[in-house]
């Protein structure tokens, strides 16, 4: 069977480049979809608290039949758990979910610029999480080059995976530039585009961009394939979702064909600027606060 690339995180961890995600996937179906994908070779799995379907991810592992050491484990700890002692507390939930003693990389969903020393403490606790032993690898999700300097300019244990939205129509060149600069992986959420379907004009998708679609004539392979062969050439990690085991098949087929430095390119150059999902700098406890259930 196939097996995803390992890309080696900044404190030696490694971590397979491509996961499935789970944001939005319905519990009922997520046990399934976490199935499909360690059948068809995936190794690392994408969840968070705030997705409500940890328990069922958990689930899915374990009905898979491989060993705990096996599989990548990845949650994020939701804004209304920030502060030190909420934050380990958020570790000890989300483990119990998901049925296990142990993460592979935890890490603060959102930055709360309103609220930011909520966010160092949450941070901070995540240190102490690693440091025990019950955390293998750290890091962060939504954060701006802004947040990232503010947090760094506090921290001891410089975050190991730094997951933004990144697809062709919106490549955070700024945000990568500084993961780069401080040895942090950047990881893709919504990496095919998605979000350009369900919170944009389905019409003018990633999925349908004529630019894709050459370069997927091209190579025989569909436009997912080649936006996740394009974040993986480009050293980055990424965590498509789906719930249809083909699809899920599919996503992860992209092992064995190469883009060429000018088709990389022109996909690079596809970029608008838009962010499709919220400005990072307008959630707030306010807002977004939302108690995340006991385990």
């Amino acid at each position: 069977m196939t097996s995803a690339p390992l890309f080696m995180l900044n404190n030696g961890v490694q971590m397979p480049a491509i996961g499935l995600g789970v944001f939005q996937t319905p519990p009922e179906e997520t046990t399934a979809a976490v199935q499909a994908a360690l059948s068809a070779g995936y190794r690392h799995i994408d969840t968070a608290a705030a997705y409500l379907n940890e328990r069922e991810v958990g689930e899915g592992i374990r009905r898979s039949g491989l060993d705990r050491s096996e599989v990548f484990i990845e949650t994020k700890v939701w804004i209304s758990d920030y502060g030190y002692e909420q934050t380990l507390h958020a570790f000890e939930k989300s483990a119990a979910k998901l049925g296990v003693d142990y993460l592979d990389l935890l890490i603060l969903h959102q930055a709360l610029s309103t609220a930011f020393e909520l966010t160092i403490q949450a941070y901070k606790a995540l240190e102490t999480l690693r440091g025990e032993g019950k955390v293998r690898a750290i890091g962060v999700s939504n954060f701006t080059p802004e947040h990232l300097q503010r947090l760094l300019d506090r921290i001891q244990v410089v975050p190991a995976v730094s997951q933004i939205e990144l697809h062709p129509y919106f490549t955070q060149q700024a945000t990568r530039a500084i993961d780069a600069a401080h040895g942090i992986l950047t990881q893709a959420w919504s990496p095919i585009g998605g979000i350009t379907v369900y919170r944009g004009d389905p019409q003018k998708s990633t999925l349908k961009d004529p630019v894709i679609l050459r370069i997927a004539k091209a190579h025989g392979k569909s436009a997912a394939q080649v936006m996740l062969r394009w974040h993986l050439q480009q050293l980055r990690s990424a965590i498509p979702k789906s719930v249809r085991p083909e699809r899920i098949a599919e996503n992860f087929d992209i092992f064995d064909f190469e883009l060429t430095a000018s088709e990389l390119a022109e996909i690079d150059s596809l970029d608008t600027g838009v962010r499709g999902g919220p400005d990072p700098d307008s959630i707030t406890l306010e807002a977004f606060g939302r108690p995340i259930p006991e385990a």
